[in-house]
């Protein structure tokens, strides 16, 4: 119907508008206090605020300069927004899931599951704006022309082995100081207090959330 398109459009520009505030603001936010007053930790707060406005600008104008590029990526914004996710999302998944249900999972697997998945979705990122460049048959040239949903479950997979394989190698945390932080690892009252966080109104929708997301996997494979 006419008029559908203009408030389906209004709404991802608004989703999208309120989801670059918060990179900005986070952006700001995390080089101000992690980086900067790490280094000048006499810096005021008056001092502080004006750096974090600095970053902030530097940000947006990063992202206008990478709009030009965009369209090598793909011609639709949102499946652009899909395909970026799809290059970050599996590694940050696969450590906060790994995380959450496994106490043999160290911290050097953590980090480096998180930095060697982020520099493989970069990879492929390079490789998607140069693939009409790159030679026909070889190994790159094929790795560009994956789908980007195969691409996430098979970064998402590797990932996942990759932090198990250094957790085997590395030393774990004692379990006094996991308690509370994953699932094996929680105490009675905390699982008591989990379980009455949800019902099964929210069994219902989660179910319902997950077949969507197998349909769209199974319609575009």
């Amino acid at each position: 119907p006419a008029g559908i398109k203009g408030v389906v459009v209004g709404g991802l520009v608004a989703a999208l508008m309120s989801s670059l505030a918060s990179l900005f603001n986070s952006s700001a936010t995390l080089f101000t206090v992690d980086f900067y007053k790490k280094y000048r930790p006499q810096a005021t707060e008056e001092h502080l605020v004006k750096v974090g406005r600095m970053a902030t600008a530097t940000v947006v104008l990063l992202g206008v300069v990478w709009i030009p590029v965009m369209r090598f990526v793909a011609n639709v914004l949102y499946e652009y927004l899909q395909i970026v996710q799809s290059l970050i999302a599996p590694a940050i998944a696969a450590v906060f899931l790994l995380g959450v249900f496994s106490k043999r999972v160290t911290p050097a697997a953590g980090y480096w599951g998180l930095v060697v998945g982020f520099i493989i979705g970069m990879l492929r990122l390079v490789l998607t704006i140069f693939r009409n460049s790159l030679p026909e048959g070889t190994l790159l040239a094929r790795l560009a022309a994956i789908n980007w949903l195969h691409f996430c479950v098979l970064l998402f997979l590797f990932t996942i082995a990759l932090i198990v394989v250094i957790s085997l190698f590395t030393k774990p945390k004692p379990d006094h100081q996991l308690t509370g932080l994953t699932f094996a690892s929680s105490t009675p009252e905390q699982r008591a207090a989990t379980r009455a966080s949800w019902n099964h109104w929210d069994v219902i929708h989660t179910a319902v959330i997950l077949s969507v997301v197998v349909w769209f996997y199974v319609r575009f494979w």
